[in-house]
């Protein structure tokens, strides 16, 4: 297992990496010293190679590789903006923050990985009540679907029954039934 990544360990990952690469976004560099420089948000900050459910995050990339210069992810919303990402760090820098980047070798450097927390402990970062809120989401979809499921069966057997066709009314019937029972 991983030993905490300190706030020194970020902090001198940062220098060494604006040291040996160029971003493609010269205000994204600017971005980063910014980070390196406030202890606080160094705290809060982790890097991540998955940005997926993260609530706040930064996605970089250096001149050397071909990817895109620069995102800020913040609940769902994008934005190439550099000043936009600045601000919202610079108001709330108590908020968890994911950094992703994308340069030469990066799958080989060791600089890198010190640093790099694995998606397990993204996921620890997630608060209970997230996980309490995502499940009882879970649970309405399923009953709603549930819901719909048995009344478009009902009214499927009613037309069958309509119809007087029998072979239609057994199939449905039977479906229901056993659409029931997942719910026993």
């Amino acid at each position: 297992m991983k030993e905490m990544i300190t706030v020194a360990d970020k902090k001198r990952f940062i220098h060494w990496f604006l040291e040996h690469f160029n971003l493609k976004n010269p205000e994204a560099e600017w971005l980063l010293q910014y980070v390196a420089s406030n202890e606080s948000l160094l705290e809060k900050t982790h890097f991540t190679d998955r940005l997926e459910r993260s609530p706040k995050a930064l996605f970089m990339s250096t001149t050397c590789v071909n990817m895109t210069a620069f995102k800020f992810y913040k609940n769902r919303r994008v934005t190439s903006d550099v000043e936009k990402a600045f601000l919202d760090l610079h108001n709330h820098p108590n908020e968890e923050l994911y950094i992703t980047l994308y340069f030469r070798d990066r799958a080989h450097c060791v600089e890198y990985a010190a640093v790099l927390e694995s998606q397990e402990a993204e996921l620890k970062v997630q608060s209970k009540r997230d996980i309490m809120i995502g499940l009882e989401a879970e649970m309405w979809l399923d009953h709603v679907q549930f819901d719909h499921q048995c009344t478009f069966l009902r009214q499927r057997i009613d037309e069958a029954l309509d119809r007087k066709d029998r072979n239609a009314f057994t199939l449905l019937s039977c479906q229901y039934k056993a659409l029931l029972k997942t719910r026993q």
